[in-house]
């Protein structure tokens, strides 16, 4: 089954000329994920004309995620604000087209002891987005999170997704590490509406290009598709390489439009990057 083939603008730069290497490349979905300090100059009106003219589609928008300090939706210091913030966002994205809307339901590093009260009030959090988003005609997605953050794992992520019937599922690829990616696929199932596509080697996220990790890419897509998927095959990596791994050269759209087909014709994918040697556990921060 080919899906459609979506991208985020994370770590690229933001403007016209980005929506015409989408066109280009025969990208269609377009996830909007910018850096905190850029959402009160953004142009909103501009970015719903290239959309058009480009033939784009505004498929998400990733609320904010870092720094985890501030925008932890789990925080009984914080919780209060990021609703409210969040809301706006899912207001004004929401009226150039936007309709589902990505959350992480905490940052980290959270402790066993404190994680049932960070639950609820992640759910409590969720439940006031959902009931938000639905008032506007959008849908709130809660992503799978790895390490100590909440939502990584299934049980979890449904746990998190009970808090309200219109809440549903961002499916990260490379966030799972202590469960099976088929396993979690079939327990989330339907309520997964929407990807972040990246690779890893199952130690930590990386975030690589499909290939350049350990993920049985030809088993996921089957997995997914079972579940009746019908979303955006979106990926979720910059073009230009973290420190955790080596290309000769920055990717292009055109790179991820030909592993996604690749992958849906079920052919070998071209591997461009490679890991370093003694790659740490740690996520190493994005070049400067």
């Amino acid at each position: 089954m080919e899906l459609k083939t979506g991208l985020s603008t994370c770590s690229k730069e933001y403007g016209e000329e980005l929506f015409m290497q989408y066109a280009k490349a025969g990208i269609k979905y377009m996830e909007i994920a910018l850096k905190r300090d850029t959402y009160d100059d953004f142009p909103y009106a501009e970015t719903k004309k290239w959309a058009e003219k480009y033939g784009v589609i505004l498929w998400s928008f990733h609320l904010p995620y870092s720094p985890f300090e501030k925008v932890d939706i789990s925080s009984p210091l914080t919780a209060d604000k990021n609703v409210e913030d969040f809301k706006k966002l899912i207001r004004d994205f929401g009226a150039i087209g936007v309709k589902h809307f990505v959350v992480h339901a905490s940052g980290e590093p959270i402790n066993d002891s404190e994680r049932p009260s960070r639950m609820e009030r992640a759910k409590k959090s969720l439940r006031l987005l959902a009931e938000y988003a639905d008032s506007v005609g959008a849908v709130v997605c809660v992503e799978d999170l790895p390490r100590t953050c909440l939502g990584n794992c299934s049980k979890e992520i449904n746990e998190l997704l009970s808090s309200h019937p219109s809440l549903r599922s961002c499916f990260d690829t490379n966030h799972l590490l202590g469960e099976k990616i088929e396993d979690y696929i079939a327990a989330v199932g339907s309520k997964i509406v929407t990807t972040h596509v990246s690779d890893y080697d199952f130690v930590n996220e990386r975030h690589w290009l499909a290939g350049e990790g350990k993920i049985d890419w030809q088993s996921l897509l089957r997995s997914l598709t079972k579940t009746g998927y019908d979303g955006p095959w979106l990926y979720e990596l910059g073009f230009v390489g973290r420190e955790n791994i080596i290309r000769p050269r920055a990717l292009t759209c055109e790179d991820f439009a030909r592993n996604a087909k690749e992958i849906f014709e079920g052919k070998p994918v071209t591997v461009i990057g490679k890991p370093p040697k003694d790659l740490p556990f740690a996520f190493p921060p994005a070049k400067k």
